[in-house]
């Protein structure tokens, strides 16, 4: 496909290529992991803009308040706005957000910073209606998936690869290296992306009064919103109290924390067995196991004394098993 094809809302057999479906999983990942990178530095950032432990969880509070902002206000463009312009013009947002945190040497122009980067970040939920939008509706579920799969891979590998260029260079260089990479990525979907022109129905504003309308008429969205809102607090508070208690309690260096992390990569293999699952008509018995082996992770963490070797074990098991079940 080519940067002057057009695709209207309904989508045909051939109209999502192999190729395509890389691009997307590729372009979720590296913008998702922009939410993550700032959680295993929580410790050194604060300590460089003079915050204090108790108001350090700022850093990562902060950008999910923008994100979660973005899902508001910008997500529903993409029902009224041609989609690849939409997409490019959200993530260049977050590539001068980012941009603005690395400079930054004071908390509030940091914290200002993070809101933004987490309303850049909201470039991922478009990008995954909109492959689902170009999906053949037999294979959705699975295309779905694969998308997710790459989001999930940034999510997971966002740490580690924080922590390492931390350990190599400084914080700053996360945001600096992240905010070009958002720069490259933004003109390679731009030349890549098809054009997809919503059949808009609606103004901004009537997009806007008709959520809760949607809300209270789709019995199973307010299920998924609970059942998400309820995975994604845990395991955004779990990666949040993770790193400080592996500095804290057990004297972990960066390097030590990134290694950690990537325990966590291992839940990427799970998004394209839920697609496949969602396809065969067993999303119910795959959303209850998910939640199950999340609740079971952080059970785990209370297994053996804190700062020993079994703790240290169980926290592993933790990640893994909170991971997979997100």
């Amino acid at each position: 496909m080519t940067m002057n094809a057009t695709i209207e809302s309904t989508p045909g057999p051939d109209t999502l290529s192999q190729r395509l479906t890389v691009v997307l999983a590729a372009a979720c990942g590296m913008v998702a992991a922009n939410i993550y990178y700032a959680q295993p530095l929580i410790a050194p950032i604060s300590a460089a803009l003079g915050l204090s432990h108790a108001a350090a969880g700022l850093i990562v509070t902060m950008t999910q308040i923008g994100y979660g902002t973005g899902l508001l206000l910008i997500v529903p463009l993409g029902d009224l706005v041609e989609n690849r312009a939409l997409i490019c013009a959200v993530i260049m947002l977050g590539a001068a957000a980012l941009l603005a945190a690395a400079f930054a040497t004071h908390a509030l122009p940091f914290l200002l910073a993070a809101l933004f980067i987490g309303v850049g970040s909201v470039a991922v939920q478009i990008i995954i209606p909109y492959a689902a939008h170009l999906a053949p509706e037999a294979i959705r579920g699975r295309v779905v998936g694969n998308v997710s799969t790459g989001l999930m891979l940034g999510i997971m590998l966002a740490r580690p690869v924080s922590s390492f260029i931390t350990a190599a260079l400084s914080w700053h260089a996360v945001f600096f290296c992240s905010a070009a990479l958002m720069i490259v990525l933004a003109a390679v979907l731009w030349m890549t992306l098809p054009k997809r022109r919503p059949l808009a129905r609606m103004h901004y504003g009537e997009l806007l009064l008709s959520m809760p309308q949607l809300v209270r008429a789709t019995p199973l969205l307010r299920r998924r919103a609970l059942y998400q809102a309820s995975l994604f607090g845990a395991f955004t508070l779990f990666w949040t109290v993770a790193p400080l208690q592996l500095a804290g309690e057990f004297g972990f260096t960066q390097r030590g924390i990134a290694l950690f992390a990537l325990a966590g990569v291992a839940g990427v293999f799970a998004a394209p067995i839920a697609g496949r699952l969602a396809d065969s008509g067993h999303s119910r018995i795959a959303t209850l196991v998910a939640m199950l082996l999340a609740a079971a992770g952080f059970l785990a963490t209370y297994i053996g004394v804190p700062g020993s070797m079994l703790n240290l074990a169980c926290l592993v098991v933790a990640a893994i098993a909170i991971d997979i079940g997100v």
